[in-house]
């Protein structure tokens, strides 16, 4: 199952049969260990890797670390509960160290992730204190490096 899901992970969604070649499994129990993963909600989708400095769509990202007061029984889950239903959350963690939740925003412009903080993270309840830093330059993604050599292991040229 591991070396299933870490194909699915590097390379995306894989044909069935090709999975089953790999694996040495057949296509049925290939295609049933997908549908056990999904309903256990280990595999939830599958996506693309896209740097966005690349295409000339306006995204800016954000990190705030944000400190919440733990409600009993529930700790910090009903604030991150709350926190997640925004468009704008792009990922959302628990932490350890001087924050308790570190939430990635996602944004057109500087002031749209301004916005999103002073009108919907802060005033929600539980929040005590935010601090944000902006994402200016994106050097490695999801393990993948953005810069340097090119994927064919030649040496970029610049004018």
């Amino acid at each position: 199952m591991r070396e299933l899901l870490r194909i699915l992970e590097t390379e995306g969604p894989v044909d069935s049969q090709e999975l089953a070649v790999r694996l040495g499994q057949s296509v049925a129990e290939v295609e049933a260990a997908l549908a056990d993963l999904r309903e256990q909600g280990v595999l939830l989708r599958y996506s693309a890797l896209v740097n966005w400095e690349k295409v000339e769509e306006e995204k800016v990202y954000a990190f705030i670390n944000v400190s919440a007061t733990p409600e009993h029984g529930c700790g910090f889950d009903k604030v991150a509960e709350y926190l997640s239903q925004f468009a704008e959350v792009h990922s959302l963690y628990l932490m350890s160290g001087q924050a308790d939740l570190c939430v990635v925003v996602e944004g057109r412009d500087f002031r749209d992730i301004a916005r999103f903080v002073a009108e919907k993270l802060a005033p929600t309840p539980g929040v005590r204190s935010t601090s944000t830093s902006f994402v200016l330059k994106t050097y490695k993604m999801e393990g993948e490096k953005l810069f340097g050599e090119a994927k064919n292991g030649r040496l970029a040229v610049s004018p």
